[in-house]
Order: C-alpha cells, then structure tokens, then sequence
C-alpha cells in the first residue's frame, strides 16, 4: 500500500516505509495478517541518494526489509546502510541477526543511536551479546560486512543531506524520538513513550509542523490505566500529539500483540472519525512525500 502525500514541494522523493509495526512480540496468526506480526522497523529512502538506504529499529521487520532491498535493481550501487535505534529493547533489535545485507562484504553497515544522555556508551555490545554462541551461530564479527558503530555526541547532527534532531521520552530504561528534515520535508518519529496523565508537551514542540508524524499508539485508554509505567501511549494520546502540533498526517504504530486484524480496523475508523489524516501502520505500507 503507497501513501501519496502530494506535498508539491520542489526536490527528491522521499519514501518512508514500514516493515514491523508490531510492540512487544511478533504474532504469527491469519487475524493478524493485514497490520503485520513483525516487530518495529521503518525505511526511509531518497531519490537523491542511491548509494545509501537508512532504517529505523531492527525488530523482526528487518529481515523483510533486508530481504527486499536486496532484490531493487539499484542493490548493487548501495555502499552504506544506516541503522538507527530508538532505544534496545528486545522488539527493536531482535531480527538484526537476519539482516542479510549485514553479511555482505561489499556493504558498510552504519550502526548509530542518538541521544547524549544514554546510559551505555558501547553500541557494539549490544549487539554482539544477543550474538553469544549460546544464543546464535553467527557472532557479530563474522557477519561479513564492514560494520561501524557511531555514537554521537550531540543530540543534533547531519547524516548524509538529513538534518536529525532526537528528544528522550519517557520509557522504561528510556528511549529516544527522532525528528529527520531532508530535502524540504520533515518525518517525526516517536514511538515507545508514555505521555502521564497529561500530554508532554515537548513531544508536541519536537513534532511542530511534520508532514510526517509516526507516533505510538498501544494501547486504549482503558487499557492504558491499566499498564502505567510500561512506557507506552493510547490512540486517543496519539492523535492530540498530532493535533495540537498541526502535522500533515499521523501514522500510529507498535500495536499492542493481543490486538487483532479486526481489533485494529475498528480502532482506526474511531479515529479517523477525529482526525481523518491518519491511519494505523501496516507492514508493506510506504508513504511518498
């Protein structure tokens, strides 16, 4: 499914796509076909730059976007990746190991994660524990390709031609928010936070005038008085975030593993209902700015 957001704005193509929309757990089941079972992962490509591709998270819904990025025409000219992460729960690192263009030697693999106040500095580490032969048969330095982990040091920085800009949230063991602006256009992601009893309005300020907005929605309001301190956010938080900082359109992501085809469907009719520019992310949904 492509998204035209028609936004008639001079410059290259943007594509922002997702691969995992899933929180917590992927789900295999035929209820849960439409939105997906794989856990969080976004793309985002530019006409501008065909040697590079860039993702967000590496939950379960890596793999797919390994896998098809591999068979675009234009693979071969790809000479690096960038990987960046929200934060390192197991939902958003779990398919890095099945990432195939991480085993080709010919690719440079950019591992970054933003925000200066993180309480680790060693990214590599992350990764080559998930990889301990106890738990995999591949260690990370075996993977094949020129493998980089960068580590920022402030929370603002240009990669490539984007200007990324990231803000902590409120999250168990925290998490960050990226605001990217590359060729005259401006995608918001913000997924794994919990807002309180009232909505944190420096995630409206970071989300101000995004012709993109990704934004956490888990949970109902019922079910989230009933998971406070799990770090997450309802539709209804959702869609005030988006209001309040005028965006031209709201996606709502890493939905909840007990939320079915069905489930998911009704949520997004309520919601559109109040705001009719949004919709609930699916796997295989791209969005063309």
């Amino acid at each position: 499914m492509t998204i035209d957001l028609n936004l008639n704005r001079p410059g290259p193509l943007l594509k922002f796509g997702f691969y995992g929309t899933r929180g917590s757990i992927p789900v295999a089941h035929s209820d849960f076909l439409e939105f997906g079972g794989n856990t969080t992962c976004m793309s985002l490509t530019s006409d501008d730059i065909p040697e590079a591709a860039s993702v967000i998270d590496a939950g379960t819904g890596i793999r797919g976007f390994g896998k098809a990025l591999k068979a675009m025409p234009g693979y071969p000219d790809i000479e690096y990746i960038n990987i960046v992460f929200t934060h390192f729960h197991w939902d958003h690192i779990q398919g890095f190991p099945f990432f195939d263009p991480a085993y080709d030697p010919g690719i440079q693999i950019r591992v970054m994660a933003m925000g200066t106040d993180r309480e680790f500095k060693d990214l590599k580490q992350v990764f080559s524990d998930q990889m301990q032969e106890r738990y995999f048969p591949v260690k990370l330095e075996e993977m094949g390709s020129d493998m980089q982990f960068i580590y920022p040091e402030s929370d603002r920085r240009l990669v490539g031609n984007a200007r990324v800009e990231v803000i902590e949230q409120n999250h168990p063991g925290g998490s960050w928010g990226y605001r990217i602006e590359l060729a005259g256009k401006t995608i918001v992601v913000c997924t794994d936070l919990e807002h309180g009893e009232n909505i944190d309005m420096r995630i409206v300020d970071f989300a101000i005038g995004a012709d993109l907005l990704v934004h956490e929605a888990q949970y109902t309001n019922e079910e989230l008085e009933l998971h406070r301190g799990w770090g997450h956010s309802s539709y209804d938080q959702a869609l005030k975030v988006a209001r309040l900082a005028d965006v031209g359109y709201l996606v709502m992501t890493h939905h909840d593993p007990d939320h079915d085809d069905a489930f998911l469907l009704a949520r997004e009719k309520e919601c559109q209902t109040i705001m009719p520019n949004c919709c609930l992310a699916r796997e295989g949904m791209e969005f063309v700015l």
